[in-house]
């Protein structure tokens, strides 16, 4: 009687060893798809605008001034 006591336990462990290993392995695949992390270089990129403030997107290039032209 004893011995099937045993290793009934003993099944009863391996079931939740192997429940916990394959809520790890799961845990592990949501990490993964959901991975933020190395995106693109555009979206690390930040501007500061004229004012000195941080913003996304890039500044409008400066128009050429005719007046300095004219004078060299």
């Amino acid at each position: 009687m004893g011995r099937s006591q045993n290793s009934f336990i003993k099944n009863q462990k391996v079931k939740k060893r192997m429940q916990k290993r394959k809520e790890k392995e799961e845990k592990k695949k949501e990490r993964q798809e959901n991975n933020n992390k190395g995106g693109d270089l555009d979206d690390m990129i930040a501007y500061v605008d004229e004012f000195g403030n941080i913003v996304d997107e890039k500044p409008e290039e400066p128009k050429p001034d005719d007046k300095k032209k004219k004078e060299s």
